[in-house]
């Protein structure tokens, strides 16, 4: 006979405990408690407002004026200044269409012919040309304490026309050049372009090359 009154009390804990530990056995795989536990607690109450999306600036077209070295094969160089005009369809390519001016001077012909070749000693130059370009070389350059800049060096070549003492031809350029952004909206650029068209000036139809360095400034919108 058990003399301490405490130990039915364990014992019947410890059967209590062995008979929840085997139904919890015998419960199927996946079977839970909460038959609720699916539905959701909080609903939240949002409230859909309008967003108006922003409008960014595409700058996908630039205007800018340029100025610099025209070289006319057999009559030297001159002063150039130009118009041009530019859309840029992706971030690799472009189009643009470049209108220039120069006067071309026949003095050295005239210190050997008295009547040179020109009717008057200095006659017009200027040129049209559409091109297609390629962004090559974009990269960056740091300006000291100003920080870094956007660059782009690309390659060119088109077709236009030339009008000279006179004759107008059809041109070719080819070329290349380095773009140097100042800021989103400002670029300084650089062009190095070969024209090519046909002359007669000299008494035989003549197929010439002028080269043009120019400096310019672009403005993008």
């Amino acid at each position: 006979m058990l003399s301490n009154p405490l130990i039915p009390v364990a014992l019947a804990a410890l059967a209590l405990a062995a008979a929840s530990v085997q139904a919890q056995d015998a419960r199927p795989a996946g079977a839970t408690t909460n038959t609720t536990a699916t539905e959701q607690v909080i609903v939240p109450q949002v409230e859909r407002r309008q967003v108006k999306r922003p409008r960014y600036a595409s700058s996908d077209f630039g205007v800018g004026l340029y100025v610099g070295t025209y070289a006319t094969e057999n009559f030297g160089s001159s002063r150039v200044a130009g118009l041009r005009l530019a859309y840029h369809i992706t971030e690799d390519y472009f189009v643009d269409v470049t209108y220039g001016r120069s006067r071309i001077s026949d003095e050295n012909f005239r210190q050997v012919l008295p009547g040179g070749i020109f009717v008057n000693r200095n006659e017009a130059l200027s040129y049209l040309g559409l091109s297609a370009g390629w962004n090559l070389l974009p990269g960056e350059v740091f300006l000291g304490r100003f920080g870094a800049r956007a660059t782009q060096g690309y390659l060119i070549g088109g077709i236009g026309s030339t009008n000279f003492a006179g004759l107008k031809r059809q041109s070719f350029h080819l070329g290349f050049g380095l773009r140097l952004m100042v800021n989103d909206h400002f670029a300084v650029q650089a062009d190095v372009r070969d024209h090519f068209y046909t002359l007669d000036l000299l008494g035989r139809n003549q197929r010439t090359q002028n080269p043009e360095l120019t400096l310019g400034l672009t403005v993008f919108f």
